[in-house]
């Protein structure tokens, strides 16, 4: 992509990488149970051994018992490369999240850091991303239209205030595009991951794909609908057509195909 940060931390991130994923692992740290807002599709109400998806996890971890989790997987893995926080909530309406990543980079300094958000306080947390280690950033982009997102957002909550209907998906979409753009422009790698929700953005999605890049991300995972929560009843996308969508967007925006909707307590090589 001519992108030295990029090409550098993408190397042994399997998450950007299917040929790093071969070879490298990943660490996800469940330290933040908190969320700020409320995606139609999202439930965090159960766990099983069996589950694969985000937003679960066995058990939530304090940042000191995390770094001890990290330390004990290094040990056993030489294969980790990567150290991450996905939830399973938002990880920046926690505050556990930039005190645990403190903690692993301070021991390892020479693990890549990464988050996955919803965007919403990344432009305001970026300082201390940074001081914390992170070099990689996930933001889930559903929607830049307003009236497309409010029929994927209930509410989003920012500042002691609920914003519901297209108030808070315009809210969300602005946070978003400009902490994409800053977290590009102070050298991070910005991945977007957009959620395929049949009915509802699936003819959106082209139009997300050139937002995100305009903004600065380097890379868009489309992901299908667990069907799950209000979308309950809602049938998943087959793989044909989203393997049809990321052929179209590709021109716009690399695209990511070999994403395993890891939990939030995900460790090991992916799948």
């Amino acid at each position: 992509m001519g992108d030295p940060a990029y090409e550098e931390i993408t190397r042994e991130h399997p998450c950007y990488n299917k040929a790093a994923a071969r070879w490298f692992g990943r660490i996800h740290l469940p330290v933040a149970p908190d969320c700020n807002i409320k995606c139609r599709y999202c439930t965090r109400l159960y766990d099983c051994a069996n589950e694969n998806r985000p937003g679960v996890t066995s058990h939530l971890m304090a940042p000191g018992e995390a770094l001890q989790h990290v330390q004990r997987l290094v040990e056993r893995d030489r294969c980790i490369r990567v150290v991450g926080v996905a939830g399973p909530g938002e990880p920046l309406a926690n505050k556990a999240t930039i005190h645990t990543l403190r903690l692993v980079h301070r021991r390892f300094p020479g693990l890549i850091k990464c988050i996955s958000t919803n965007g919403l306080l990344l432009t305001e947390s970026l300082p201390a991303l940074r001081e914390a280690g992170v070099r990689a950033v996930t933001v889930t982009v559903n929607a830049v239209s307003p009236a497309v997102g409010s029929r994927i957002y209930d509410y989003v909550s920012y500042r002691g205030r609920v914003y519901k209907g297209t108030a808070g998906a315009e809210l969300l979409w602005r946070a978003q595009h400009e902490g994409i753009r800053q977290a590009r422009e102070s050298g991070m790698v910005v991945k977007v991951n957009s959620v395929l929700i049949p009915g509802i953005n699936d003819h959106h999605l082209e139009e997300v794909a050139r937002a995100v890049k305009a903004a600065g991300a380097h890379v868009m995972n489309i992901i299908p609908l667990i069907p799950q929560g209000e979308f309950a009843g809602l049938l998943p996308p087959p793989p044909a057509r989203v393997n049809l969508l990321r052929r179209k967007l590709s021109p716009i925006i690399d695209q990511m195909s070999h994403c395993r909707r890891c939990r939030a307590d995900a460790a090991g090589r992916l799948g």
